[in-house]
């Protein structure tokens, strides 16, 4: 194999650029396993340059089934390397692996690709190749016994990967299509209201008392008597729950009701929204 067919090799095999194999190839004396390595500590170096930089873009990708569905958000710097097939296919392996490790970053690390390689070596090869910050984000699975997810992808890059993702877990005897559509509907409900838990009990306590302090500074300087400003508080505070819990929110294909009533209307007796989650890349 002449010069030309080993830069030619390393250069499909480490995505690097011609120049970098070809001082790679010289410095390891024309060794082609050397020389990966060689690139590879470039790549190192390179990738932790790069680390300190904002990666607001990327994708959520969704995987798994109806009984265990993960979300996991990759992101990177520019909208325009979310598209790019290399940084796809990488995110596709992963989210599959992810499910398999029920969204524990710490084993998605150190677990292996089809390359044989580690996560986290492919995730600094990617960056190097790319050059660009690239980072596991926020990751969940929902996987509840006897319940059913349902999914919903908005802004879709390709296949299961999109800019916005909801899954919804339903528990319920009834396995009809009326419950199946209500599961769709309700993701696409969670997409659009963004509520932040399924009942207003499930609201933390830490949210509660941020949004008090909020409507208390916000009311200081109103000029009402301390009576009317508790009153006001009081009402700010029922209408913030109201309309951050899921239950409560107003149904967004039909406005005049509220999701507690669209649920009553199905009449199941033991439908039960049991969890759900949203993620939006770069909020």
């Amino acid at each position: 194999m002449n010069d030309l067919e080993k830069i030619k090799k390393l250069r499909l095999s480490t995505g690097a650029g011609f120049k970098d194999c070809s001082s790679a190839l010289k410095e390891s004396g024309g060794d082609l396993d050397k020389a990966v390595e060689i690139l590879r500590v470039k790549g190192i170096s390179k990738a932790s340059k790069k680390m300190s930089r904002v990666a607001n873009e990327g994708v959520i990708a969704l995987s798994g089934d109806k009984e265990k569905t993960s979300i996991l958000e990759v992101n990177c710097e520019t909208d325009f390397v979310a598209k790019n097939n290399d940084f796809i296919n990488f995110v596709k392996e992963l989210s599959e692996i992810n499910n398999s490790v029920n969204s524990n970053l710490e084993k998605l690390n150190t677990s292996q690709m089809k390359n044989k390689k580690k996560v986290s070596d492919n995730l600094v090869d990617m960056i190097a190749k790319i050059g660009e910050k690239i980072t596991l984000g926020r990751t969940k699975t929902l996987n509840h016994k006897n319940s059913t997810n349902y999914s919903y992808l908005h802004t879709i890059v390709k296949d299961n990967l999109s800019k916005l993702a909801v899954v919804a877990s339903i528990s319920s005897s009834d396995k009809s299509e009326k419950v199946d559509l209500f599961g769709k509907q309700l993701c696409m409900h969670i997409a659009a209201l963004n509520p932040i838990s399924v009942d207003i009990n499930g609201i933390s306590k830490e949210i509660i008392e941020k949004e008090q302090q909020l409507i208390t500074e916000e009311l200081k300087n109103s000029g009402k008597n301390e009576d009317i400003a508790k009153k006001i508080s009081f009402g700010k505070m029922n209408k913030f729950k109201e309309e951050n819990s899921l239950m409560t929110q107003q149904w967004v294909m039909e406005p005049k009701k509220k999701v507690e009533d669209i649920i009553n209307e199905l009449a199941i007796k033991d439908l039960k929204i049991i969890e759900f989650y949203r993620l939006k890349i770069g909020d």
